[in-house]
């Protein structure tokens, strides 16, 4: 099977990417190396981890990558991500949350330091040549945003670039003040492939045809889409009336009614900022066919949740869902190969297939 795929660079010329990047089992688990290995992923906030000598497992993206993982707070209040996965006969080092002086596997006593640095083994004193660099716990990149934490395994891009770059319109914001809310907080299963997902979040064409009333809150005829490396941004500016951002004077959209910023970032990561607060969504892939989707909620101001592109975010959701479960039927047809773009209005989508391609052209 052909898993190189081209996507003409001028969207008035490019076709999507084919049928079989969403039918072929192979190219879903090629993916794991070539994408997902490759990116940031959000695993949460610093409460996870709230005070010195704090470890906290934790798997990444279960049923896809499956990788187990701790975040720790050393001693020295640094923040830090290992490997899970004792270096001796692979099992797992930290089995719960808590305080502790030290990472020990209770399997047969291998013992590290905070900072994943092999410390002691029973037993292995007749061991030649250990122990070595390889018998510390391997350790990845961990970034922050405000209270947010996220954890690159390989990634081949910077994901500070990409914050600086959503700090120009949201930096404005307190993120240390947002709280988050459990009760709105959900986790929707979605029957369609993990892309088909993300193509239906990064346009709004659908939105005057899926969204009755998300599409009275925002004025279409405004919306825009800007591309950045590795993410995109979608305004959805609001109609006459509808709640929107109080925006510094010297903010890039200052004197506009913003009703939504919509973050992307590649590949699988949403940052919905609305007037009261932010909603994550962290899209899982679990099979071909099968993804769930998380969505996170932290308020800053209650007051006004009740109106606004924000306030109908579950039965946007829904809405969302069935569509994309009609393509992913759809996808599935022996007449399907691909299709083309929208110049005016399929940017952010056009964005990603170009960024999929590459990635596993690489």
């Amino acid at each position: 099977m052909n898993n190189q795929f081209n996507i003409h660079p001028n969207i008035a010329e490019a076709e999507t990417l084919p049928a079989q990047f969403y039918r072929s089992e192979e190219i879903f688990q090629l993916i794991k190396e070539k994408v997902f290995l490759k990116s940031w992923q959000w695993i949460g906030s610093k409460d996870l981890v709230p005070f010195e000598g704090y470890a906290h497992p934790f798997i990444l993206l279960e049923g896809y990558l499956t990788e187990p993982l701790a975040v720790i707070r050393t001693n020295d209040n640094a923040l830090i991500c290992l490997s899970n996965v004792c270096t001796h006969r692979g099992n797992i080092v930290v089995q719960q949350s808590g305080k502790t002086r030290n990472l020990s596997c209770m399997y047969h006593g291998r013992r590290f330091n905070l900072c994943g640095e092999f410390e002691f083994m029973p037993e292995f004193a007749k061991t030649k040549n250990f122990p070595r660099p390889c018998d510390d716990l391997p350790r990845f990149k961990l970034e922050e945003w405000g209270p947010f934490l996220f954890v690159g395994l390989a990634p081949s891009f910077e994901l500070k670039q990409v914050i600086n770059k959503m700090n120009e319109r949201v930096g404005f914001l307190p993120l240390n003040e947002f709280k988050e809310d459990r009760l709105l907080s959900r986790e929707y299963l979605v029957n369609a492939h993990w892309a088909l997902y993300c193509d239906n979040y990064l346009e709004g064409f659908h939105i005057p045809f899926v969204h009755n009333e998300l599409n009275q809150a925002l004025d279409y005829g405004t919306y825009t889409t800007i591309l950045e490396d590795h993410m995109s941004l979608q305004i959805g500016y609001a109609e006459d009336g509808v709640e929107s951002f109080s925006l510094p004077a010297n903010h890039p959209d200052a004197g506009k009614n913003v009703a939504a910023y919509y973050y992307w970032v590649f590949p699988n990561m949403m940052f919905n900022f609305y007037p009261w607060g932010l909603s994550i969504n962290i899209v899982k892939p679990i099979g071909l066919d099968k993804t769930k989707v998380q969505f996170i909620s932290y308020v800053y101001d209650s007051s006004k949740m009740d109106g606004g592109a924000g306030a109908i975010l579950d039965k946007v959701e829904r809405e969302d869902e069935f569509v994309v479960e009609s393509v992913q039927k759809g996808i599935r047809s022996n007449f399907y190969k691909a299709g083309r773009f929208s110049p005016d209005r399929e940017q952010g989508v056009h964005h990603f297939h170009k960024m999929l391609a590459k990635f596993l052209n690489q």
